[in-house]
């Protein structure tokens, strides 16, 4: 949203503040907080409500002439009214305030955290747009209510309670007057907000247009230069912002009478109790200081009246966002710690069972990616998959990593069914070098660190020796302390792949994932990566989605498959001896390489 003011934020209300229960579990570890700040609310409306009928005291016998010395006694009273007042509201804001913070920061972390551990098929059917919505969005509406709104509505609600016991003290007659007077105000009130909530959502929309229009023009940057489309782009952004501006225009119109129609009638409500006050105070039947006390308990209700009224919309509005945040952190996700996890062997040796697997996406279930799917493989074993897009290469890496469980079938790591042990324990033994290198807005060091993250900077300078990324990174301005940029924008290509197989070296696990790690690189930084990859590949089982030769003819066996199956298995020079897929493959993907190596396609 282009805005992060949530009064302006458009989000759909909850039928009932029920949702807003929700939170209470996260308010419990500060109940102290909590009831010192109702202590201090309470103190704070007592001052409140006593300063009134102070100020009656000084009109009615402060400025009496014979009753000069009482003149000090009652302004010392009032004074010692405001500075209780100011103190314990004081006290009140910033423990209500502080509480509001803290729960909101809590909740934020608790859905992240929850969030971050669910498995890829909950982000097969959830945007992830949706989830930053939430994270931003929502949890700011929820922060305004029991922040800042939480503060003014318990304040306003005391006051208008108070306000309207102490009125009816003060003067019955003139409080059922008021009270006859409350439709004048609110009627005109309740029929133009409704407009002006109408055109401010219409005005976020034109927001978000704009915002959309430069969110996607500065992603594609290159793309708009190259085709001198930055001329163009301005002036459809230009456009949005002016309908922006219009929409705003005719919103602010109406929100300006609005105003001056809450002022008009608030005020000539006022000036007719008023009237009627001051013939009382000239018959004799009220003293002005009275007149004076119940005009501010008036002024006092007025006010709190109003507050609560701008409150009660984002009180709706944060339980439909409670609802919405509840409801992302009590998805559970597809993968599971099992209640008794069975732990894998000490001695980490990267056997590789895959025993009849069937699998199919949760959301293509009808579609099987694999189809009784078995292979092993050896500690210390390269083994190379090929076949054509959507053969299941991908796939065997995700149920490896256990992104996803299959539907029958078993994968053992060193002997154990990775169903029955603790995910994050079987992920510890696998490290993957992916086809689209992941790098975050940090440093190379980082980077690299995120792979072993107690890792000390000698040891990540060593990994990134062994990757040949430490000839790139200490020509970098601060070396292994320059940033990167969002998606390691600074690096080429190839770059980006060692920095990635640094990390991977770094955690030194027993099972190495290359998902074609080469495919997308020119030759020099081929070559680069692949010495990179000869050294991380050293002493470690591997398992490589490749299409580049050379890849290809080092593994110690190649599986082809196709359809989710396994349609041949052996040695590049053994299947290029049969008149299978992987000759046909290898004619089409190596194209260039059997121009340079024809002797070795022949063997």
């Amino acid at each position: 949203m282009a805005r992060s003011d949530a009064k302006n934020i458009d989000r759909p209300k909850a039928s009932n503040l029920k949702p807003l229960r929700l939170a209470l579990p996260f308010m419990r570890p500060y109940i102290t907080r909590l009831l010192c700040a109702f202590l201090f609310l309470m103190l704070a409306s007592v001052a409140m409500l006593a300063m009134p009928v102070a100020i009656r005291y000084v009109i009615d016998f402060g400025f009496s002439s014979d009753k000069i010395d009482s003149i000090n006694t009652y302004f010392m009273a009032l004074l010692g009214l405001a500075v209780c007042f100011a103190i314990f509201a004081s006290l009140r804001y910033y423990l209500v305030m502080w509480i509001g913070e803290r729960v909101v920061a809590d909740i934020r972390a608790a859905v992240y955290k929850h969030v971050i551990k669910m498995s890829p098929a909950f982000f097969e059917v959830t945007r992830t747009g949706e989830v930053l919505s939430r994270l931003t969005t929502d949890t700011t509406l929820v922060q305004t209510v029991f922040g800042a709104g939480l503060s003014v509505a318990l304040r306003s609600l005391f006051s208008v309670v108070g306000c309207l016991i102490m009125l009816f003290v003060t003067s019955p007659k003139l409080t059922l007057m008021i009270i006859m007077l409350i439709p004048v105000v609110v009627v005109p009130v309740m029929l133009y907000s409704r407009k002006v909530r109408r055109l401010s959502r219409a005005n976020q929309d034109r927001i978000a247009d704009s915002s959309n229009i430069a969110d996607e023009s500065l992603h594609a940057i290159h793309i708009i230069q190259a085709f001198t489309l930055a001329g163009f782009f301005g002036d459809r952004f230009s456009a949005s912002v002016e309908a922006t501006f219009k929409t705003a225009r005719t919103r602010l119109q109406v929100s300006s009478l609005l105003s001056g129609t809450i002022i008009l009638s608030a005020f000539g409500a006022m000036v007719v109790v008023l009237w009627v006050g001051a013939h009382a105070v000239v018959n004799g039947s009220m003293s002005p200081g009275t007149l004076g006390q119940f005009l501010l308990y008036a002024i006092f209700l007025a006010g709190s009246t109003t507050s609560l009224g701008e409150v009660w919309n984002d009180v709706q509005r944060a339980a439909g966002a409670m609802e919405r945040l509840m409801q992302l952190l009590h998805v559970q996700s597809a993968i599971q710690v099992p209640p008794n996890p069975v732990p894998l062997p000490a001695a980490s040796r990267g056997r590789i069972q895959i025993q009849a697997v069937c699998f199919s996406y949760p959301s293509r279930p009808a579609m099987r990616s694999l189809e009784q799917f078995s292979l092993e493989i050896n500690p210390g074993e390269t083994v190379a998959l090929v076949g054509p897009s959507g053969a299941g290469k991908s796939t065997v890496f995700q149920l490896l990593l256990r992104f996803y469980d299959p539907q029958s079938g078993c994968i053992l790591l060193d002997g154990v069914d990775i169903k029955t042990a603790n995910p994050d324990a079987v992920r510890q033994r696998i490290a993957i070098v992916p086809q689209n290198t992941i790098l975050f807005a940090t440093t190379a060091m980082e980077n690299i660190r995120y792979g072993n993250p107690v890792a000390t900077d000698e040891a990540v300078k060593n990994a990134a020796r062994a990757a040949i990324a430490d000839e790139f990174i200490e020509r970098q301005p601060e070396a292994y302390a320059s940033f990167l940029g969002e998606r390691g924008v600074r690096l080429s290509g190839g770059q980006q792949q060692r920095i990635a197989i640094a990390r991977a070296i770094l955690k030194n696990p027993s099972i190495m994932l290359l998902d074609e790690a080469t495919s997308a690189l020119d030759s020099e930084s081929e070559k680069l990566v692949q010495t990179a990859l000869d050294h991380l590949m050293q002493d470690h089982t591997t398992l490589v989605i490749a299409h580049r030769l050379s890849t290809v003819i080092k593994a110690d066996r190649i599986v082809v498959m196709d359809a989710g199956q396994i349609v041949d298995i052996g040695q590049h020079h053994e299947l290029m001896q049969k008149s299978g897929l992987y000759k046909r493959l290898a004619k089409i993907q190596f194209s260039h390489a059997q121009k340079t190596k024809e002797g070795n396609y022949e063997n």
